[in-house]
């Protein structure tokens, strides 16, 4: 790795020359492909690697803008279902056998499904607290019609045999109500709500987009279910209080929740979101068990389809589930949700005997998008969203916008980027500064970079306290005196106190990148948004900060 470059302290560090290295100067000229020649003719910019070597970037943000290295990436892959479509001779077998049996569960599921949606239908008409969707403040289910229900209960267990759930094994007894109002569980399967459902009727939050689902859609809200959108911060907040008042009042079922908030393949606990563990009350954690050998039931990098028919040709599907003692708030007050939620997770990870990790649902949206991009590997750009979260303050929205950048990287099949295709990007080309830039992402020296590494370096700079009054401070040196804009000659001129510009076309390019709103002139607002969405391009403008001039040996 290369040397640091500690620099000064941040009162002083505008000051630190960009460059530190002692360089030559040499006039370098332009061939007609429009890179960079220097006297020797040697076209490969990125040879220029003694140049590179030592100097941070960005010493001019702070004392040591380097980010501390992160414990490296968990080799686990919570989200994926590792079982193969038929698994082989047995699987084929095994399917073609049961291929009449499969088609009778098929019946069964049919018919239960059927009935259950009548009676849920008779129940749920003309309660006026229902109308489509239950409203937020809506009162409890009358007894008769929750009584009435019980079909609907009956049927989810006809559901689950017709999977091949014959016999269920459970462990401990569901609290009273008065104690622990919340159940919280790991979520494993499409199996586990269905559980629950019949086992406990209890009130649960869902997705907006459940409610949209045929016949599942009314079932679910004669659960008084509570609607949440999670990536509306107001949506939250009404969910929480929700969850808060049906579980002060006994008259309302118990809430049921899957903190994790999507399901994983059973190995692993990813972090839990805290709306259970908010609202102060006892929750009892319940752990779902799917024993298996020949398939892995969780509902992973598998279809709904794959997965039901799966279940439909194995002899008998295992399901353990077990209620855990109650886990109380911690009795400080300064101890908030998350040490609430953090003594849930230990206590259900203990009881599965898996480790606690810092992924989250996010983490399976990388994974997801990358798997619709066509790329291999696709855990290999999860990042343990939990932790980036907690450490820098990274929103969900903002990772899936860095992601959609790399990928137009052409990560390789390793899910890792090289400088040349990183910087063709933005219309650069590998010059000594960009091969600097992209060095203080490779800390492990090897060439390429992750998407883990791309978004944790960016945070990392975004973060530092002189970072958004540099920004400032390069706006104004970047524009002509006058004028409020910066043209494309401008951006040009800018260019050149820390390197060669591109070719015509690069920074036509990189202009279009810095020109978020396509007016043809990069305002403060677009220079800003920018660099707040590419931090590591502040790094183009120290020289014009510092007022220092740098020529390149190419």
């Amino acid at each position: 790795m290369a040397s640091r470059n500690h620099g000064p302290t941040p009162a002083s560090s505008l000051a630190t020359p960009l460059l530190s290295d002692s360089i030559t100067p040499t006039t370098p000229t332009r061939t007609a492909n429009g890179h960079a020649r220097g006297h020797d003719g040697d076209d490969d910019l990125c040879a220029a690697a003694s140049v590179c070597d030592g100097g941070d970037p960005f010493a001019f943000l702070s004392g040591d803008s380097r980010p501390p290295r992160p414990p490296g990436p968990s080799p686990a892959d919570p989200f994926r279902n590792r079982t193969p479509w038929l698994g082989g001779p047995y699987g084929w077998a095994r399917t073609l056998l049961l291929a009449p049996v499969a088609a009778a569960r098929l019946v069964l599921f049919g018919l239960a499904i059927a009935i259950g949606y009548a009676a849920t239908w008779v129940a749920l008409r003309g309660w006026t607290d229902s109308r489509e969707r239950p409203r937020e403040g809506a009162g409890p289910m009358p007894a008769w019609r929750r009584r009435l229900m019980w079909v609907t209960r009956l049927s989810a267990r006809c559901i689950l045999f017709s999977f091949g759930y014959h016999w269920i094994t459970r462990k401990g007894r569901p609290a009273p109500r008065e104690l622990a109002p919340i159940v919280v569980s790991n979520h494993v399967s499409y199996i586990d709500p269905i559980y629950f459902f019949y086992e406990l009727f209890p009130t649960i939050v869902s997705s907006d987009s459940h409610d949209a689902i045929p016949f599942v859609g009314t079932i679910i809200r004669a659960m008084q279910v509570i609607y949440v959108d999670r990536f509306s911060p107001a949506s939250r907040k009404s969910a929480v209080n929700e969850i808060k008042r049906k579980a002060a009042g006994n008259s309302f079922p118990r809430v049921l929740l899957f903190p994790e908030g999507t399901t994983t393949n059973g190995r692993f606990l990813i972090s839990f979101q805290h709306g259970a563990f908010i609202p102060g009350y006892p929750v009892q954690p319940v752990v779902v068990r799917y024993p298996h050998v020949h398939f892995d039931q969780s509902w992973g990098n598998i279809s709904l389809i794959a997965l039901m028919f799966k279940m439909f040709t194995q002899f008998h599907n295992f399901m353990e589930v077990e209620y855990l003692p109650i886990v109380y708030p911690p009795e400080i007050k300064q101890e908030n949700a998350l040490h609430f939620a953090e003594n849930t997770s230990y206590a259900m990870a203990h009881a599965l005997n898996v480790l606690p990790t810092s992924y989250s649902y996010a983490d399976s949206m990388i994974a997801s998008r990358a798997e619709e991009a066509g790329k291999a590997n696709c855990s290999s750009y999860m990042v343990e969203m939990a932790w980036v979260k907690e450490v820098y303050g990274v929103s969900t929205a903002e990772a899936m916008e860095l992601l959609e950048h790399f990928l137009a990287m052409n990560p390789d099949s390793d899910g890792r980027v090289k400088a040349q295709d990183f910087w063709a990007l933005f219309g650069l080309y590998c010059s000594p500064l960009c091969k600097k830039i992209f060095h203080y992402f490779d800390f492990e020296n090897k060439e390429s970079i992750t998407f883990r590494q791309f978004l944790v370096g960016c945070a990392h700079l975004r973060k530092q306290p002189l970072f958004e009054g540099v920004c400032e401070t390069a706006f104004e040196k970047c524009k002509a005196p006058g004028t409020s804009d910066i043209s494309l000659a401008q951006l040009a001129n800018a260019l050149r106190s820390g390197m060669l510009p591109p070719a015509d076309d690069g920074m036509l390019k990189l202009f279009e990148t810095f020109d978020i709103d396509d007016d043809d002139k990069i305002s403060r607002d677009d220079f800003v948004a920018c660099l707040a969405r590419f931090p590591f391009m502040i790094a183009l403008f120290a020289g014009r900060i510092n007022g220092e001039v740098y020529i390149e040996i190419v």
